[in-house]
């Protein structure tokens, strides 16, 4: 009988993830599964909601407490990313119907001061392509589009909406060696 394969993320240059400074995610199709619901209230008012996994979210906070820059940037405007970006303190939510990651991630790093060698992004589909291809770490999901896996230097097992966040959150963390010490932060703040 062989023995099981171990839990987590695929392993992270360490060299590499210690030069981030900045994260970028997407949103459909990595924060959440790509799908939308659409609706509308009884007096005709529009809604929709997304469906993000907690997990994630406790990923982005830890990366947060490592002290590395997090952006959400998304090519699609929703209030439900908006809402999900205010509940987890990311202040750097930028909707772009266009889809135009580019010119946005370059102001965010500007104003930082941080270079595209410097930065991580994880995406899924075509409107990530033209970022990925720039940034430092460019990463996807269990189910990112086969020409964003042709680039990404990282690819976890998880789906978009599914934990993706969260898994390529502990990868980055445990090549930088901080994810140890920023669990057992987490722990000792919750033991009472």
């Amino acid at each position: 009988m062989s023995a099981a394969a171990p839990c987590g993320p695929p392993a992270l240059a360490g060299a590499t993830a210690r030069r981030v400074r900045m994260v970028v995610l997407d949103v459909d199709g990595v924060m959440t599964d790509g799908g939308v619901y659409m609706g509308a209230t009884a007096n005709g008012e529009s809604v929709e909601l997304k469906r993000f996994d907690v997990r994630d979210g406790l990923g982005i906070r830890l990366m947060a407490k490592a002290g590395l820059h997090l952006a959400i940037v998304s090519g699609r405007v929703s209030e439900s990313t908006r809402l999900r970006a205010a509940e987890l303190g990311v202040d750097e939510v930028h909707q772009d119907g266009g889809a135009r990651k580019i010119p946005v991630i370059a102001r965010l790093m500007e104003a930082r001061g941080v270079r595209w060698e410097e930065v991580a992004l994880l995406g899924d589909d075509l409107a990530d392509l033209p970022a990925l291809r720039r940034v430092g770490l460019p990463a996807t999901v269990a189910n990112g589009a086969p020409e964003v896996c042709e680039v990404a230097l990282w690819q976890g097992k998880r789906v978009g909406g599914g934990g993706a966040v969260r898994e390529f959150a502990e990868a980055l963390l445990r090549a930088r060696n901080e994810w140890t010490r920023l669990v057992d932060e987490y722990c000792r703040e919750r033991d009472g």
